[in-house]
C-alpha cells in the first residue's frame, strides 16, 4: 500500500515542465554546444522575451552576471600574458581619454534632455566603463533606486544587443586590422559579454585584444565609483571590486607559464565561449516589453547619442593612429 504522506520533493518532482520552460531549456541547451553563435544567441534570447517570456526571469540577473565572471576568468586560459601585456599598453592612452570624454559628454546630455540625473550618471557610467557591471558598482554609491538602474539596464542592454550585430559588419566593411577592431570593440561595447561575442565573430587575436583591453577598462570602475559616491555626497558605501578580473589574469598567466595548464587549456577557452554564448541568450531574454517600456525615450536617446559620439571617435582615431 502506497504511503499517502507528502514526500519532501514530491510535488516539485511530479509537476510537469510547460511548452515555455521546454523550449527555454531546449535553447540554452543548444547555446552550449557550437550550433549557436552568439549573435543567434542575443537574437533567439530577444525573440524568446517577446513572444513566450522567460520562465525564471527573477533568477535570470544572478545567473547571468555568475556565469559571465565564470567565463570570463575561462578566456584568460587561452590568452598569452605577453600579447595581452602588449595590447593593454597600447590601449591604454586611448582608454582614459575615451573613459572621460563619455562620462563627460553623457552627463551633459543628460542634463540636457532632462533625464534625472541619477539615471544620466548611470547611463553614462555604463557607457563609458563595462555596461551592466559598471550600472551595479555605480549604483549604491549614488544612492539610486530600483527605477532608475533599471532604466539605465534597460538603455545599456538594448544598445549592447545592438552593437553585437553592427560592430563585426562595420569592421569587416572598413578592412579594420583583427588588432584595430579588438580595440575598438573593447571601447565602444558596453557590456563584456557583447564585447567577447564581437570578438569571437571577428577573429582569434580580436578576441584576445578586445577581452584584455575590455578587462583592464573595467578597473576604472573603482576610481568612477568613488568619484561618483562624492559628487552624490554617499559616504561609508562600499564599493564592488571587480574580482574575477584577479583570477583572469591569474589563468592567463598560469597559460603563459605552466605547461601542465596548456594541456587543458583549449578545453577551458570551448567551455569559456560556451558559457559567455549562453549568457547572451540570458541577457536578450531578460529585455522583457515590460523592461523595453519601462526604458522611456529621453534616456534611449541620451544613450544613443553618447554611444554614436565614442563609437565614431574612437573608429576615427583607430583607424587612423593604430
Amino acid at each position: 500500500m502506497e504511503n499517502s504522506r507528502t514526500i519532501p520533493g514530491r510535488k516539485f518532482l511530479d509537476r510537469q515542465l510547460s511548452a515555455r520552460e521546454i523550449i527555454f531549456a531546449t535553447i540554452a541547451i543548444l547555446c552550449c554546444t557550437s550550433v549557436i553563435s552568439a549573435p543567434v544567441a542575443l537574437l533567439l534570447g530577444l525573440l524568446v522575451a517577446q513572444f513566450i517570456g522567460h520562465p525564471w526571469l527573477h533568477l535570470n540577473h544572478k545567473a547571468t552576471h555568475l556565469l559571465l565572471q565564470v567565463s570570463v576568468v575561462g578566456l584568460g586560459f587561452g590568452m598569452n600574458a605577453h600579447a595581452a601585456l602588449e595590447a593593454g599598453r597600447a590601449g591604454f592612452g586611448i582608454t582614459v581619454v575615451s573613459i572621460i570624454a563619455t562620462l563627460g559628454a553623457g552627463i551633459l546630455l543628460g542634463k540636457w534632455l532632462k533625464v534625472d540625473k541619477r539615471t544620466a550618471c548611470l547611463i553614462a557610467s555604463g557607457t563609458a566603463i563595462c555596461g551592466g557591471s559598471a550600472i551595479a558598482a555605480v549604483a549604491p554609491a549614488i544612492d539610486a533606486k530600483d527605477k532608475q538602474i533599471s532604466v539605465a539596464l534597460g538603455t545599456v542592454f538594448i544598445l549592447n544587443a545592438v552593437a553585437l550585430f553592427i560592430f563585426p559588419v562595420i569592421g569587416h566593411l572598413l578592412g579594420m586590422s583583427q588588432q584595430q577592431f579588438g580595440t575598438w570593440a573593447a571601447i565602444a561595447i558596453h557590456d563584456t559579454s557583447s564585447v567577447v561575442g564581437a570578438g569571437t565573430k571577428y577573429g582569434p587575436q580580436a578576441l584576445e585584444v578586445a577581452t584584455t583591453v575590455k578587462l583592464a577598462r573595467a578597473l576604472w570602475i573603482i576610481p568612477v565609483s568613488l568619484v561618483a559616491s562624492f559628487a552624490f555626497r554617499k559616504k561609508g558605501q562600499k564599493l564592488y571590486i571587480p574580482w574575477f578580473i584577479g583570477l583572469f589574469i591569474l589563468a592567463m598567466l598560469a597559460n603563459t607559464f605552466i605547461p601542465a595548464v596548456q594541456s587543458f587549456s583549449a578545453y577551458a577557452t570551448s567551455i569559456a565561449k560556451a558559457g559567455l554564448t549562453l549568457t547572451l541568450f540570458l541577457i536578450g531574454a531578460g529585455l522583457s516589453k515590460e523592461v523595453l517600456r519601462s526604458v522611456g525615450v529621453r534616456p534611449m536617446v541620451q544613450g544613443i547619442i553618447t554611444w554614436v559620439l565614442i563609437a565614431t571617435a574612437t573608429l576615427w582615431f583607430i583607424c587612423n593612429f593604430v
